[in-house]
């Protein structure tokens, strides 16, 4: 949320430096995300004064210039002058020699002694558009007669310098949502710290009094959705441009001028929190009916959009049509336009989730509903009703046209909570002065009903929508009194569990780690995601039935939680690849969800991705691509790290919708993830267009199998290893594989690991064969290995090799 340090100032007694406010406001509860220098104009038109014309004369050389003497207030100097309107006597805007000025935002214009046609010109006599104040050129801006020479011109422009201080407002602080609640905590920062006696002061009001007639039926139907409703007439008003000073107040905030009665409206809501809205009287129609929409009804909101209401959305009507989606969006045809005089003005407090829920139900997000569903003042709306009927008759006119409706049938209670002090020492650790406490909480407007030694019984004012008990209370307490006021103990009590049973939120930090430092960056993606993933990339493997949908979801892209991680990855992967980054590494630890025969699934996986080249471009070594072969290298080493790799199987992959080519991975009859690479169908869906593999385990089924890997020791063996090799010509459907299971399963004892170091297809090679080099590593801890040995195991696997795989020797 956006606030004015200027606005903000109006209601503090001294002066806070937007670094003192930073602290202040957040050490309170309302951060501070960041600050920007708000400008009426950009540069703030230093260097550029009134000034009056005591001279002017045709340029010698020029037929459409016109050679000026003007006085700044201190000297008097010449200026050449284009303009058509410059006449003697007039009082117009000078840019002085060093002025800037921003004619467009990115064009800055530095005034300098010139020669204009061979005469000298000190300066310029500026239009509206040179300024950055409007977009005529039609000729200089002449000022009114009494204005002063000399007189900056931001000063008599009325513009204003402003700091915008950006607010993280969390969605329980709704009593912060304008500008006197943030100055509300900023007094009672200062009375508890500073010794401030200064109380929040809301500008005086008085009653609207009737001195026109136009009077409108007010009715509300469904006073649980609507539990307040107040309204009121002003005749002959005179829609315009806003004055200044109200235009400067609005774009401090980030809201764009709109008209005076509109402006107005938006100004008291920044102010109070308390959100109104106006209509055109004339198509009120003498009747407002505050009712739930009819079925099938459809009204055309502000932006244009014909919508479809719900029967449970709470609208303002006249007698034919719904005029107003209650506290979320204004109609087409009954807001304010250049040619209303007769305004109906609305102040209301709305049920919170039944906005929020109307909010979610047509997407839309405004000013109103972001407060209305976080719940207003109940009690400050007739004051808002005053003030904005105050404002309007400031500066746009007009009469009230009847007394004031106020429907409160069921007016709000406010909540009453005990406060115990032994209990706040307890919480706290440390003992905070009864009277401090109860300073404080005054400062916050709780009353006190009563008071004794031990405790306080306090009315709780009804904008605090979040206190509701004893803890929320002293957490009031604690946020002004300060958490930093709160000494640490010199001794801190901890006490030490000890399990047998593995860290697991540790040991995925750890692989992350791991494959961190083998260059992978680690994703974090949405749970939420696009049903359009399901639909046409998912077919039967992430079919859309399975997929649990959102009641109200935020939009049709964030409508589904996501059956699978490979979706989001891509999305980075093109994300990426669109910015000059192609060659990536990346993992992601997530949880996909499905819906299936009625029960809801979470299952946590992991996903490592691999794109583009295997290293940085350098002349040190040659470019290579990334393989399926390098991927696998990776997830070897993860079950490696896990100490799973021995109870690893490969088989062929099964078809699916996404993957293609790779092989699923069991752990004896589990399957715990698949590995290939994305199906064509999937890259062009996302507009990727290099290959992209794809590791997808399943993350609680691997540890699951964790209770297998046992950690065993043992001392390093003192013989020698010996190594033999094989060239295999085999059929190209042979997996490697399959040849070190055979190999494993000919001996047990010596045979320690069986390798794969070359593989050629092509010329030479009878068709459909692949020949393949091998190694075997044998050795014993015990005694030094004799080739008799490994010759007669060597021999075995040969013989196995050729029986069950049809391998021949080359």
């Amino acid at each position: 949320m956006k606030i004015s340090s200027a606005w903000l100032h109006e209601f503090l007694p001294v002066h806070k430096s937007p670094e003192e406010l930073d602290q202040l406001l957040t050490d309170t509860g309302l951060e501070v995300e960041g600050f920007e220098t708000i400008e009426s104009v950009k540069g703030g038109l230093e260097g550029v004064v009134v000034a009056e014309v005591i001279e002017c004369e045709q340029h010698p050389n020029a037929d459409r210039l016109k050679v000026t003497k003007v006085n700044n207030g201190k000297e008097i100097l010449q200026v050449v002058c284009g303009a058509p309107n410059v006449a003697v006597g007039q009082k117009v805007i000078l840019a002085q020699v060093g002025a800037i000025l921003y004619p467009k935002p990115d064009e800055p214009l530095k005034m300098k002694v010139s020669k204009i046609r061979d005469v000298e010109s000190f300066g310029m006599l500026c239009a509206e558009d040179e300024l950055g104040l409007g977009t005529s050129h039609d000729g200089i801006l002449v000022l009114d007669p009494n204005a002063k020479p000399g007189t900056p011109a931001a000063e008599y422009l009325e513009l204003e310098s402003d700091v915008q201080i950006e607010i993280g407002l969390t969605p329980n602080r709704a009593d912060a949502m304008g500008h006197i609640g943030v100055a509300r905590d900023v007094l009672a920062y200062m009375a508890c710290h500073e010794g401030s006696t200064a109380k929040l002061q809301l500008k005086e009001t008085k009653k609207p009094v009737k001195e026109a007639e136009l009077p409108v039926s007010v009715s509300v139907e469904n006073t649980e959705k609507c539990p307040r409703y107040m309204g009121i007439t002003i005749s002959g008003v005179e829609v315009k441009a806003s004055p200044a000073w109200l235009q400067n107040k609005l774009r401090a905030v980030g809201l764009s001028p709109i008209n005076n009665v509109v402006d107005v409206t938006n100004y008291v809501m920044r102010e109070l929190g308390t959100p109104l809205h106006a209509f055109d009287a004339s198509v009120v129609n003498g009747k407002v009916i505050v009712r739930t929409a009819k079925a099938g009804e459809k009204m055309i909101t502000l932006d244009g959009v014909e919508r479809e209401l719900n029967e449970k959305d709470l609208v303002i009507a006249n007698e034919k049509e719904a005029m107003c989606i209650a506290g979320v969006f204004g109609g087409d045809h009954s807001g304010i336009t250049d040619s209303t005089t007769d305004v109906f003005l609305e102040a209301a407090y709305f049920q919170p989730v039944s906005v929020r829920k109307t909010a979610k139900r047509h997407g839309l997000s405004t000013d109103a509903s972001f407060r209305f569903e976080r719940g207003v003042d109940v009690d400050l709306v007739p004051y808002a009703l005053e003030r904005a009927v105050q404002l309007i008759q400031k500066v746009a006119g007009g009469k009230v046209g009847m007394e004031v409706v106020d429907l409160y049938p069921n007016p709000i209670q406010k909540r009453t909570v005990t406060l115990r002090y032994n209990r706040i020492n307890q919480l706290l650790g440390h003992v905070i002065a009864p009277e401090v406490i109860r300073n404080i909480l005054i400062s916050l407007d709780f009353e006190v009903l009563s008071s004794t030694s031990e405790a306080l019984e306090l009315s709780v004012p009804n904008y605090r929508i979040d206190v509701d008990r004893e803890v929320d209370v002293i957490e009031e307490v604690l946020r002004i009194y300060g958490f930093n006021q709160i000494p640490l103990p010199e001794k801190l009590n901890t006490s030490l569990v000890v399990s047998e049973k593995p860290d697991l939120e540790r040991l995925g930090v750890n692989l992350a780690e791991v494959l961190a430092g083998m260059g992978f960056h680690e994703m974090m993606n949405n749970s939420l995601t696009s049903p359009q993933y399901a639909e046409n990339l998912g077919g039967t493997q992430f079919p859309v039935e399975k997929a649990v949908r959102m009641l109200n979801p935020l939009s049709q892209d964030l409508a589904v939680m996501r059956q699978s991680l490979l979706f989001q990855a891509m999305e980075t992967i093109a994300h990426n690849q669109n910015r000059q980054n192609p060659d990536l590494r990346l993992f992601e630890f997530g949880k996909t969800y499905s819906f299936e025969d009625g029960n809801y699934m979470e299952n946590k996986r992991l996903l490592i991705c691999m794109t583009g080249n295997k290293q940085e471009e350098s002349w040190a070594q040659k470019l290579e691509k990334s393989t399926l072969f390098t991927l696998k290298g990776v997830v070897s080493n993860v079950f490696e790290r896990l100490g799973l790799a021995s109870f690893i199987q490969e088989e062929a992959l099964p078809d699916q919708n996404v993957l293609a080519d790779g092989y699923q991975i069991r752990i004896l009859k589990n399957v715990v993830g698949t590995l290939g690479w994305a199906t064509p169908k999937v890259k062009k869906h996302f507009g990727v267009k290099q290959d992209v593999f794809v590791a997808d385990l399943d993350w609680d089924a691997i540890l699951n199998s964790l209770k297998l890997a046992k950690v065993q020791y043992k001392e390093l063996p003192k013989t020698f290893e010996v190594r033999r090799d094989f060239s295999l010509l085999l059929d190209s459907k042979v997996r490697f594989a399959e040849i070190e299971q055979i190999a494993k399963k000919v001996d047990r004892k010596i045979l320690q690991k069986v390798g794969l170091f070359d593989v050629y297809e092509g010329k030479n090679l009878p068709e459909g064969k692949k020949s393949y080099a091998v190694s075997f590593t044998f050795q014993d801890a015990e005694q030094t290995l004799k080739d008799s040995q490994v010759d007669g195991i060597m021999n075995s696997i040969r013989a196995e090799l050729e029986k069950q795989l049809g391998a021949e020797l080359r």
